[in-house]
């Protein structure tokens, strides 16, 4: 059963992530700018991620005054109820930034450091995500109702869709591409999408058999691997440990340990 607390979290973080993807969605300016920058010249934000990352705290806050944050964007602090809420506000801002449709509005709420809800919002899909802990995986888009995710049964390696992203440090960069042209024969293929949000959701929705990538953040995977997770899908990182920056993988089962092994092999991590 799920507690009325984590039903009241999920409630907040959908209508924010609602709110901010209209608002990223219609309030896109034609002259769109970079901002600034972050780890490297081509790793951007944009007015409006600040905007749409204020728009989510400042709602967030008005609700539930006593709990932390963590946001891309600099939202920080730690609050006092035992509640912090880990915020993407525009996960894929280069795809948005070139007018591609693949990114997502983020939203992730832990309770004592564990993730118990999480929403993905996909405005150019019309498609939104959503679970909580032990609650299953469940999305809403253009078909009729609310439908319960379940990930794909598990396929051979080698007739396996797998997606990717790659780091904005061309040192890193560089060895991602090489990790990637040795695992594309031993796999069906290989996508890369762009928004780690969403590759975590399609994998929920069955519409890939797994995804890894390096150098993911807490607020870049915290919302989609609760709904992968839900959907019965397998998470983590290298060998026994926790999906991480040093390396994130969601898969269906059955693929995920002979994925896990090769990436090991290949030092996806290093």
């Amino acid at each position: 059963m799920t507690e009325p607390l984590h039903t009241e979290l999920l409630e907040i973080a959908q209508e924010a992530a609602r709110r901010a993807g209209a608002l990223l969605r219609d309030g896109r300016p034609a002259d769109l700018a970079v901002a600034a920058t972050k780890s490297s010249p081509i790793d951007v934000v944009t007015e409006m991620d600040i905007a749409a990352e204020k728009l989510i705290t400042t709602l967030i806050a008005d609700r539930r005054p006593d709990d932390g944050f963590l946001g891309e964007e600099g939202a920080s602090g730690d609050g006092t109820s035992g509640v912090r809420w880990v915020i993407d506000p525009l996960d894929g801002t280069v795809n948005y930034l070139y007018g591609l449709p693949t990114w997502a509005v983020s939203i992730a709420a832990e309770q004592d450091g564990e993730t118990v809800a999480g929403v993905v919002e996909i405005p150019m899909r019309g498609e939104s995500y959503h679970a909580v802990r032990g609650g299953g995986a469940w999305a809403t888009g253009a078909w009729e109702g609310t439908r319960a995710l379940a990930c794909r049964p598990a396929p051979p390696l080698d007739q396996a869709l797998v997606s990717t992203g790659f780091n904005y440090v061309t040192e890193v960069r560089t060895r991602q591409a090489e990790v990637a042209a040795r695992l594309v024969p031993l796999l069906r293929d290989i996508r890369r999408g762009g928004s780690a949000a969403v590759d975590l959701c399609d994998v929920a929705a069955g519409r890939l058999d797994g995804y890894y990538e390096r150098g993911l953040h807490p607020w870049d995977l915290a919302a989609g691997d609760l709904i992968a997770r839900e959907a019965g899908a397998l998470t983590g990182g290298r060998p026994g440990e926790r999906p991480s920056h040093a390396l994130t993988i969601a898969a269906t089962p059955g693929v995920f340990e002979p994925l896990q092994r090769l990436l090991e092999d290949f030092e996806a991590w290093r």
